[in-house]
């Protein structure tokens, strides 16, 4: 049997490599335009800012050791330029020397990847970069080390754009980082990003945010970028505003093509024409919670897709289940990550939803350096089904976010989270652990222990003559800042005080992490009131007030 694959990184390669773990006698042929075949493009913001010092770090495997190793052939340079698919002929170029020759396969498996959008007002200059290859990484850092770079523009705050405005920061390069929306990380909710922003502002990076880019001009050695409400003007321009399906060879050979573009395969990877696979960024593939046609150009599913595609070429059938876009980012000292549906997509699918938000410490108190993180958990009131999470925080959100992540494959409920039994030392993590704790908060809500009121509720309530908004925090606490309109009564001496509040009123309570706020309004509610915890407590209140 021989297989042609068309591009390697993540799911050419992988493919690739099980291809031969299953099948010693396979003829294996890669071929991939730029000169590497396999690199680790989330490595790269990391090798411009010095972490990475050593580009051959970011080489998972060269021809050499794919053909030593494996007994891969790998053409590096060389393009697919076309295929006909009635003959089972690939018509490659040799990029180097210009030659074209067919090649026949009995299978084919495309990995082309994404290329990054270039958008209207993209001027091509020495002083303006894209980021996708190893390539264009080498580009940004010969610039940057032959010439003096004191300011860049970074446009485009996704996962690219943030890690390289950090990667050029670290470097002492001042980054004004431009976002047409009005947060950075569009897969993160309004609240949790609040606190990305606060990180990113606190390290010197200037946000632009409702910030549109309308042209690039190079004037006297600098460029000029024009947006809709100012002027910047910087040494470089880093052009990071998404990437898109790279599908044209798939357009040429007429496979069905779905959203973006992309190509639409099942769930054994195989394309509309007999005998094609397609894996990686360039497929559609379905999202696990709605599924729903979905692209999620990651470096984990890729290898899972190239790994499957291998298997049924050789007669194993292996099955793709579906993206939750579990995914993490580094944004200085902070960690951020998410799984699933974020809050806003929800909101747009008019789902009957109920959150969760609290803000624990992600080791034990009396442990040193403990810090604390932020998790969101989202779910479906009816069915209790766990639709998505984000956590924020500086230790452990790899951790909980991977434990969600499965809960979510694995088909948990929501307050299943409390009984999980996760691994406990007070280096590491709380007897109780943040997961478990998110599990005790959604049992409260279901067995109608807790009534939640949210940021979004505050300013109408203020306005509301039967509400009392309470904050139980110690006075220390309160002096340091507090909420407009919330009242201050601490939680230990909320027994003594309880006949200051009126039992007609509503009670709105709020403390610092949400735990305190909880206890009072069980005190409250068995005293006769009718109370509401504040979801995510007064940081996630003074994060969102300081990001407005």
């Amino acid at each position: 049997m021989k297989v042609i694959i068309i591009g390697g990184v993540a799911g050419g390669a992988s493919a690739a490599a099980r291809l031969r773990r299953l099948n010693e006698k396979c003829d294996i042929t890669i071929f991939e335009r730029t000169n590497y075949v396999s690199y680790a493009t989330c490595g790269l913001p990391y090798y411009i800012g010095d972490i990475i010092t050593d580009e051959k770090q970011l080489t998972v495997q060269t021809p050499t050791s794919l053909f030593n190793r494996f007994n891969i052939n790998v053409k590096t340079s060389h393009e697919v330029i076309d295929i006909d698919a009635t003959k089972k002929i690939v018509i490659v170029k040799d990029l180097i020397n210009g030659k074209v020759f067919n090649e026949s396969y009995d299978k084919l498996i495309l990995s082309p990847g994404a290329k990054p959008i270039i958008p209207s007002f993209y001027k091509k200059s020495e002083r303006v970069f894209t980021l996708r290859t190893i390539e264009d990484t080498k580009k940004v850092k010969s610039y940057i080390n032959s010439n003096k770079v004191s300011n860049a523009v970074v446009i485009g705050g996704g996962y690219v754009g943030i890690e390289i405005a950090e990667n050029l920061t670290n470097l002492g390069i001042s980054v004004d980082l431009v976002e047409a929306n009005n947060q950075v990380l569009s897969i993160f909710d309004t609240d949790m990003v609040s606190f990305v922003h606060s990180t990113l502002r606190n390290n010197g990076i200037k946000l632009h945010l409702n910030s549109h880019v309308e042209l690039l001009e190079e004037i006297n050695d600098q460029m000029v970028v024009k947006l809709n409400n100012e002027d910047l003007v910087s040494d470089i321009v880093i052009v990071a505003v998404g990437v898109t399906p790279d599908t044209i060879l798939a357009e040429k050979i007429g496979l069905k093509q779905g959203v973006k573009g992309s190509i639409i395969v099942n769930e054994h990877m195989q394309t509309s024409i007999e005998d094609i696979y397609a894996v990686g960024d360039a497929v559609m593939v379905k999202n696990y919670v709605t599924e729903e046609d979905a692209l999620v150009p990651l470096a984990g599913p890729a290898n899972k897709q190239g790994r499957i595609a291998a298997d049924n070429i050789c007669g194993i059938a292996s099955s793709y289940q579906g993206s939750l876009g579990t995914s993490i980012l580094k944004v200085f000292d902070l960690n951020a990550a998410s799984t699933g549906l974020n809050e806003k997509t929800l909101i747009n699918k008019k789902m009957n939803y109920e959150k969760v938000i609290l803000s624990p410490l992600a080791h034990a108190g009396y442990y040193p350096n403990a810090k604390i993180l932020t998790l969101k958990v989202l779910y479906e009131k009816e069915s209790l089904r766990l639709l998505g999470a984000q956590v924020i925080g500086y230790d452990g959100v790899d951790k909980r976010i991977d434990v969600i992540a499965t809960a979510i494959k694995s088909n948990l409920k929501a307050v299943d989270l409390k009984d999980l039994e996760l691994a406990y030392a007070p280096p590491f993590s709380q007897a109780k652990d943040p997961v478990n704790l998110a599990g005790f908060i959604i049992d409260n809500i279901e067995n109608n222990l807790v009534k939640q009121f949210y940021y979004e509720d505050i300013e109408k309530l203020r306005q509301d003559p039967n509400a009392i908004l309470l904050d139980t925090r110690t006075d220390f606490e309160y002096s340091r800042g507090h909420a407009e309109g919330f009242i201050h009564i601490p939680l230990d001496d909320l027994r003594k005080r309880i006949n200051e509040l009126d039992v007609k009123k509503r009670i709105y309570v709020m403390c610092q992490s949400g735990l305190r706020s909880y206890l009072a309004t069980r005190i409250l509610v068995q005293n006769g009131f009718d109370a509401y915890n504040f979801v995510g407590g007064y940081r996630l209140y003074s994060s969102l007030m300081s990001d407005k």
